[in-house]
């Protein structure tokens, strides 16, 4: 919220990214940046990759738009990115709109896992 707050809608994703990430550092939530997530397939690893905008407390997916509306397309994507890596929780936030949008996705088919998520990645 700080960062639409002092930014507003018109920015690029990438300077909304920016701004988060000086926020999370202000607020000591840990996170990772622009993580490369591996992606499977029947239990398969598979050549593509998808690469999350930001990772926090090693289970939160959130995806960054700064576009004029989320469009279903976009919260179906976020699904799949969490039912392909076995995360359970993902937020997708919209700094584009006049005021802030986000929402959270959740992915009911996720197994428990004993450590934070049962997905790979790397920085």
């Amino acid at each position: 919220m700080e960062v639409h707050k002092n930014l507003g809608p018109g920015f690029l994703e990438a300077v909304y990214q920016e701004a988060l990430e000086i926020e999370l550092d202000k607020k000591e939530i840990p996170y990772d940046r622009q993580v490369k997530l591996e992606l499977f397939y029947t239990n398969k690893k598979m050549k593509k990759y998808y690469v999350a905008d930001f990772i926090c407390f090693d289970k939160i997916i959130l995806e960054i738009k700064a576009t004029s509306l989320i469009l279903p397309a976009m919260k179906q994507q976020l699904l799949n990115y969490l039912k392909a890596t076995n995360m359970k929780l993902g937020i997708l936030i919209n700094f584009g709109e006049k005021s802030l949008h986000y929402e959270r996705i959740l992915n009911s088919s996720a197994a428990p896992s004993h450590n934070s998520h049962n997905s790979h990645y790397s920085q």
